[in-house]
């Protein structure tokens, strides 16, 4: 199997290289070019494997040139109980008959993240040495939140790498920012944006395209790479997880083998619904994947309408990780519907950089319509999402997950579908305690207490623990200062790297 370039004007390259680079030199993401198949027969005895059994076996169909103990050693490292607090790593909870949450959140930075950014450093590592390559390995990631303590916690330390993150700074919960830049580690870099996280991600993607900043870390030894969702070893382990989830159903009798499912997913960056369509795309029987966006509802728009448009306000919401305008997965899902005609892509994507928009043509659109549906939920309407699920199932959502919950509630009032479905919990509800205490508890129990004295209050009310990954971070020492403008990200990456 080999990898293309969605824009066409790359040469195709192997997964290890694939996996290395992180994004193509003409700026595309890498896509594989074509998608293994996995029938009835196969999922039946993957009921009764653990996850890392089901994880080996899907990932050896897209890494064929990694031998089965490469993939043994990179997910048996990755998923294990030193590194996640549940044993199913990613477990499904049914809070009423037909509705379950894949609760994706139980690795070592409470969010979804972690079930890639376990196991993609050791993806990365292992390609790098199969291709032979000798450079040290610069790391670049724009993050929205998650991402970026994900990415640190699971590049810490590794040899041969550094990693650079840039998150905004004014649009991440506390959390999420203590998570960031208290971060420990000898080859780890933070730097907060002024500016939205469109902002930092256009930033990162300029400096991958910076013959300049090539040239510099080439003189240096150094070659950069991404652990955001543009690298398809970020993508790939994230397919594992609804695969997963299909068979834990089968498994405990809640639907039979072959039987459809719907999915719901928050979406901001759409690498998460992603995956869920490249599971469908396998053989996952699917009716829907439902696309649960914020206020910041380009996606939702598109899906409807054709059109993509971020000519539009930036909201800032408090469900931060989905405030994002330019949702750069998306072009996988175009390179893979107009049967992987790059020039078309080529063409959007240049018209969304110069114009801010772009519209696909009437059988693309009518493809999106017939796997997707979109909706999107107000702060307003998440919060109330939060108190009912609270009040009916007892069951804490975080501020991203009540987003799915609210469209999904939209996506069956308007369809009277009631087919079993599965949404996808991007988030413990402790990465986001103010605003989920807000929604359940009473004002006075709250009224004067930082952000970290409501987690506190919010795990005694509700009885549940606050995860180690959060726990005591207002204690630990910041040990990353710098904040930056977008446009000084080129400065700041050459200036962690000692690149005069």
């Amino acid at each position: 199997m080999k990898y293309q370039s969605s824009r066409g004007k790359y040469g195709a390259v192997s997964a290890a290289q694939a996996i290395t680079m992180g994004i193509s030199p003409d700026g595309g993401l890498f896509v594989p070019d074509y998608i293994p198949s996995i029938n009835i027969e196969t999922l039946k005895p993957m009921e009764s494997w653990t996850y890392q059994q089901r994880a080996i076996y899907i990932m050896q169909l897209f890494l064929e040139e990694f031998s089965p103990e490469e993939i043994k050693d990179c997910v048996n490292g990755a998923y294990n109980q030193q590194k996640f607090n549940h044993p199913q790593i990613a477990p499904l909870v049914e809070i009423r008959p037909g509705l379950h949450i894949q609760e994706l959140w139980h690795g070592p930075t409470c969010a979804f993240k972690d079930m890639a950014l376990q196991v993609l450093p050791r993806l990365l590592t292992t390609s790098a040495n199969k291709i032979g390559e000798n450079s040290e390995i610069i790391i670049l990631v724009a993050t929205s939140g998650d991402t970026g303590k994900a990415a640190l916690e699971g590049f810490k330390d590794v040899a041969g790498t550094r990693i650079i993150v840039f998150f905004p700074q004014h649009g991440v919960s506390e959390v999420q920012k203590m998570q960031m830049i208290t971060q420990e580690g000898s080859n780890v870099h933070v730097a907060g944006v002024l500016g939205n996280f469109d902002d930092a991600q256009s930033g990162v993607k300029n400096i991958f395209t910076s013959n300049q900043v090539i040239e510099q870390l080439q003189q240096q030894g150094m070659k950069m790479s991404s652990a955001n969702s543009i690298n398809w070893g970020r993508l790939l382990p994230q397919i594992v997880y609804y695969i997963s989830a299909y068979a834990d159903l089968c498994q405990r009798g809640s639907i039979q083998a072959g039987e459809a499912i719907n999915i719901v997913v928050p979406t901001g960056n759409f690498g998460n619904i992603l995956a869920a369509y490249y599971a469908q795309r396998m053989g996952i029987p699917v009716k829907r994947l439902i696309c649960a966006a914020n206020s910041n509802n380009v996606l939702t728009d598109f899906i409807k309408t054709g059109i993509y448009n971020r000519n539009r306000s930036f909201e800032k919401t408090i469900s931060p990780s989905m405030d994002i305008l330019i949702s750069s997965n998306l072009e996988r899902l175009l390179f893979e519907l107009t049967g992987h005609d790059s020039q078309r892509v080529s063409q959007w994507m240049d018209e969304l950089k110069s114009t801010g928009r772009y519209e696909v043509d009437e059988s693309t659109r009518n493809q999106v319509q017939e796997i997707f549906w979109s909706d999107y939920a107000t702060d307003t309407e998440t919060l109330e999402s939060i108190t009912a699920a609270w009040d009916k199932y007892h069951y804490l959502l975080d501020t991203h997950t009540a987003v799915a919950l609210n469209v999904y509630e939209k996506y069956q009032q308007q369809t009277d579908d009631n087919t079993c479905t599965l949404i996808a919990s991007t988030a413990s509800p402790f990465k986001f305690g103010t605003s989920v205490a807000q929604a359940i508890l009473s004002p006075e129990l709250i009224e004067g207490k930082n952000e970290f004295e409501v987690l506190e209050t919010l795990a005694t009310e509700t009885g549940n623990a606050i995860p180690e990954g959060i726990k005591d971070l207002d204690k630990r020492e910041v040990r990353h200062h710098t904040v930056t403008p977008a446009t000084e990200m080129k400065e700041v990456v050459l200036s962690f790297l000692n690149i005069k």
